[in-house]
């Protein structure tokens, strides 16, 4: 009798101490960041999943036919741009870091610009530049005549190009970044043993800015892997251009699967041997180490530097922002905006701001559980939710287009696919931003909420989110912006006649409606405006913080 007693009244111990232990280690933050991860993963688990269903010689049919030309392409392109991104963002970045000229904070700005520019506009743009009637072709014949052809922008050259302007901002902003940091004493050390100029820079300041110009370089590869919208406009053969045909002209999902498999591979590849490059790289600065000094530009460099940034201005964004205003003063001037444009506009705003607002809250558990339960679990979690950083939006929208079908039919055709897959596409966007406004958060500020008597969520309401209030408007502003440029998951799932201004640039540039097309993309460019002035302008009191 004994011997049972005992075993009734220990047996409820078992998982009252099970319960304290997931309550202590994993908590509620711990099921809803699970819950978010498992929704962002869906995308992935539906294209391999629909990828081991792809009969073996289907699979042998892509290797041998279409797989190589698509791995050439893709892979001649990336490495094409990373180094037109290399030589533009580097020598910018470089000139305005360390040189003092007329006009600094002007050039500074030049040089973000680009960003507020999605690369299908650009392609959209320059095709129309360069054909026999636009201003850079008339320019090219009355220079070279017929005897020199114009360029043709429909080929990996053309797409280098355009790709090139939109993408090296990122570079720029790096490594301008870093330069700023970088120890001068290190230089000053070098020019001491009798270093010339070009070869500090070459053995000194160039090994230093690895890590700055490898993280601008890794984010341009990824997004030349994901992007649709300026290959798409060039007709230029690449994995999401693929991707995309195989969906919506063959209707073959699970050969558009198969691509997805290859492309996520390829991308994850990568971002592997990107780390594995750096893995011994570490460059560290002492905390008190003062800031390198702006050497004076004479008169001669002054034109010089100017005659460079100008010449990357013109082309990544004087041109296009002149072609868009003179475009859509032809618009205006026929009556062509009217109130049809502005429901496009309106769409393209409710969208982006839904999703933001929807990705906030899905990316908040997410980032608290990670700070505040640091473990494999919640490491594993924020690796997780960065999935729509390595899928682009084709293989975003097949896998949850795949899902809405299998498992919520009555969803198909409605907003609610388009809003799940841009809350996936832009969720590592809103969970890094969220994190590191937790990460500057002192645990003793809730653990004195908490001493004073306030429940968790009380805790969280009055003292946690008041806190990261700032973090997360930025991270808001960020997914805005993002989503409201997002084309080709917009295009796969919006609703039967539900047009947004990406959607609107894409089918009046297919039927060469340039007075439609460019007041659509004027409006894209000034809707990211605010967006880029607040990071600058964070970025300007950070350098006066130092």
């Amino acid at each position: 009798m004994t011997v049972v007693n005992t075993a009734i009244q220990t047996t409820p111990a078992i998982p009252v101490r099970v319960k304290r232990a997931w309550s202590r280690q994993v908590g509620w933050p711990g099921l809803l960041a699970g819950l978010v991860v498992l929704v962002a993963a869906i995308p992935l688990i539906f294209v391999i999943f629909s990828s081991s269903q792809l009969p073996l010689e289907d699979w042998r049919s892509l290797w041998s036919q279409r797989l190589p030309g698509l791995l050439w392409n893709t892979l001649s392109l990336a490495l094409l741009v990373a180094i037109g991104c290399f030589v533009l963002g580097v020598s910018s970045a470089w000139l305005v870091a360390r040189r003092r000229f007329v006009g600094r904070g002007l050039a500074t700005w030049l040089m973000v610009l680009p960003l507020t520019i999605p690369t299908y506009v650009f392609a959209h743009i320059y095709t129309t530049l360069f054909e026999s009637d636009g201003w850079l072709g008339r320019a090219w014949l009355a220079v070279f005549g017929d005897s020199v052809g114009i360029p043709d922008l429909y080929n990996v050259g053309g797409a280098t190009f355009v790709l090139s302007l939109a993408g090296f901002s990122y570079v720029f902003l790096l490594v301008r970044t870093a330069l700023a940091q970088s120890n001068p004493s290190l230089e000053e050390a070098a020019r001491i043993q009798g270093a010339s100029p070009r070869e500090v820079f070459w053995h000194v300041n160039l090994p230093l800015l690895r890590p700055a110009i490898a993280a601008g370089l890794s984010l341009v590869v990824l997004h030349v892997l994901s992007d649709f919208g300026a290959v798409s406009m060039l007709r230029y053969q690449t994995f999401t251009l693929s991707i995309y045909l195989q969906m919506n002209s063959r209707f073959d999902y699970q050969g558009a699967a198969g691509l997805s498999m290859v492309l996520v591979m390829l991308s994850m590849m990568f971002l592997v041997l990107e780390r594995f490059s750096r893995r011994k790289q570490r460059y560290y600065a002492s905390a008190q180490q003062r800031q390198a000094a702006l050497r004076p530009a004479t008169a001669f460099e002054q034109v010089m530097i100017w005659a460079w940034l100008g010449l990357i201005t013109v082309f990544a964004f004087a041109l296009p922002m002149a072609w868009m205003l003179d475009w859509s003063w032809v618009a205006w001037r026929n009556d062509l905006i009217d109130t049809t444009f502005w429901g496009y506009v309106s769409n393209s705003l409710i969208v982006a701001a839904v999703a933001a607002s929807l990705a906030i809250v899905a990316a908040f558990p997410v980032a608290f559980f990670h700070t505040r339960k640091r473990s494999l679990l919640s490491t594993s979690y924020l690796q997780l939710s960065s999935i729509g950083f390595v899928l682009p939006g084709p293989v975003i929208a097949l896998g949850v287009l795949s899902f809405i079908l299998a498992v919520v039919a009555p969803l198909y055709g409605g907003l609610a696919a388009l809003f799940m897959a841009l809350v996936i596409r832009f969720l590592p966007l809103a969970v890094q931003s969220q994190e590191a406004s937790l990460q500057q958060l002192t645990p003793s500020i809730e653990q004195a909420g908490r001493s004073l008597g306030a429940a968790p969520l009380e805790n969280l309401r009055r003292v946690v989110l008041p806190m990261i209030s700032s973090g997360m408007a930025g991270a808001w502003v960020l997914v805005f912006i993002d989503a409201l440029k997002e084309l080709p998951a917009t295009l796969i799932l919006r609703p039967t006649g539900f047009d947004t201004l990406p959607v609107r640039i894409w089918i009046e540039a297919s039927e060469e409606m340039l007075e439609l097309a460019a007041p659509a993309a004027l409006m894209l460019v000034l809707g990211t405006l605010p967006a880029l002035w607040l990071m600058m302008r964070g970025d300007k009191n950070k350098g006066r913080s130092r």
